[in-house]
């Protein structure tokens, strides 16, 4: 570490503590220890999260200091901007990324090298996270990085683990509602990858896809954009359908949150509504879910509501006798 340039580091003075004040005179040693106590222990800290974002750059260091700082992450106070501004940081972590392309296809990526660049795409995720460097990481194009790895299919674990970190930090980025991620989001080919890990990724990684394709369709630029062909629409509108089936088998309340308000939000596009009228799937209609859905108050209104929908937009022929029977109320 002696060989690296000092600055590869931003100065301590810009995310720690000031220092405290020396004690007055006459004060007890017991009382300015106390009261010193709390910022030192952030000064400590901060010096760590720094030392280990320098060991980023040292590749011998790199492995340990990519687990760290991944497994501290919340505890370390400013760390994306700290990861974001500190010099060849973001490189080094891209560097790991790129590393595994390779290993993609043919699909031989190894449970340890899976768990290394999942360290490193948890330190991306914080950066995706934080107000004052998500936009800069969109303006980087750093998500398009990830985008290999939702576009592989291999079932194993280590892809899988791969996949659903990936997710993690595309979820980050559409969790605050911000019509220019959705914008920069649309411009790429994230709603196809989602649709693509919604078919046949795990539960877990399912609901991460299935909450990015919700939280771009509760935009209007991004139901306006989904709902602009019936290409785009069936797309989605087909996945959807194929997991509610699939959920009659499996079930998974969480995802079926995310699903029926996925479909909520169609419905409030006067096309799609009309749409959905040959491609909402049984299960939704006739009850046959209502058993997940018991003591979830929230997403039984929300179904509710979506037969509403359909109901005023002459879907369904005469209001269902049905509603309040179909929703068990």
């Amino acid at each position: 570490m002696a060989n690296l340039p000092p600055s590869l580091s931003i100065g301590a003075a810009s995310f720690a503590a000031p220092s405290p004040p020396p004690p007055s005179p006459g004060a007890s040693s017991s009382s300015s220890s106390a009261a010193a106590a709390p910022g030192a222990a952030k000064d400590r800290k901060m010096a760590s999260a720094e030392q280990l974002v320098l060991d980023l750059c040292d590749p011998e260091l790199r492995e340990n200091a990519l687990l760290d700082l991944s497994k501290k992450r919340e505890i370390f106070q400013d760390l994306a901007p700290l990861l974001w501004h500190s010099y060849g940081t973001i490189a080094a972590l891209l560097q790991e990324i790129v590393s595994i392309y390779p290993s993609l296809s043919p699909p031989t990526l190894s449970p340890g090298a899976s768990n290394r660049v999942c360290n490193a795409l948890a330190l991306l995720q914080c950066v995706a996270s934080h107000s004052d460097t998500r936009i800069p990481f969109l303006n980087a194009h750093i998500p398009l990085y990830l985008y290999p790895f939702l576009n592989t299919t291999s079932k194993t674990r280590p892809f899988e683990y791969l996949r659903l970190t990936s997710l993690g930090v595309i979820g980050a980025l559409v969790k605050v509602d911000d019509s220019e991620v959705i914008g920069f989001l649309l411009q790429t080919e994230i709603i196809p990858l989602c649709l693509r890990t919604m078919e046949m990724g795990s539960e877990l990684s399912k609901t991460v896809a299935t909450f990015i394709v919700q939280k771009i369709l509760l935009d209007d630029v991004g139901l306006r954009y989904i709902c602009a062909t019936a290409e785009r629409f069936f797309a989605v509108a087909s996945v959807l359908s194929q997991m509610v089936q699939a959920l009659a088998d499996q079930p998974s309340p969480r995802l079926l949150k995310h699903i029926i308000r996925c479909y909520l939000r169609l419905s409030e596009n006067s096309r799609a509504c009309t749409a959905l009228n040959s491609c909402l799937p049984n299960a939704l209609k006739d009850g046959t879910l209502n058993n997940f859905l018991q003591d979830d108050h929230v997403t039984r209104r929300w179904l509710q509501q979506l037969l509403h929908n359909m109901t005023m937009a002459g879907m369904g022929g005469a209001p269902h006798g049905g509603l309040d029977h179909i929703m068990g109320m």
